[in-house]
């Protein structure tokens, strides 16, 4: 590397990557023509459903989970003589729960996905194609 002054000569120095290739043409040497086109599309965030739903189902878990232990775990003392235990409990409500839960998810996503189409923006997005020029 010669110095010439202030600057140093940079074309042989081995750190310096190749020089781009000039506009319009491909690594192949063909031409490329690029096209570039705007649509309006409409921007606004939505929720994600299934995080809705499984946090729904996790709080009906944990409602059977309370309830579960909320009442005493005596056997019934009907005519029938069935008798739960707090497992088989726990089991019956997490069914009746988690899915009343799941309900309640699903429906507070679309609630807040009604709420977002409120604040929903119209944009301007310009999509860019390159394809060859064929002669």
């Amino acid at each position: 590397m010669r110095d010439n002054g202030r600057v140093s000569d940079a074309q042989n120095s081995p750190e310096t990557p190749e020089p781009p290739l000039a506009a319009g043409v491909d690594a192949s040497g063909e031409l490329l023509e690029t096209q570039v086109t705007s649509d309006a599309v409409t921007v606004r965030r939505a929720p994600r459903y299934g995080r809705f739903i499984v946090l729904g189902a996790i709080v009906g878990a944990l409602v059977a989970l309370i309830l579960t232990f909320a009442f005493s775990g005596q056997p019934a003392d009907d005519q029938l003589g069935l008798g739960f235990d707090k497992g088989q409990v726990f089991g019956f409500l997490l069914l009746l729960c988690g899915t009343i839960g799941a309900a309640l998810g699903a429906v507070a996503a679309l609630l807040f996905d009604r709420s977002s189409e409120r604040r929903a923006r119209s944009m301007t997005a310009e999509h860019e194609s390159t394809h060859r020029v064929d002669d």
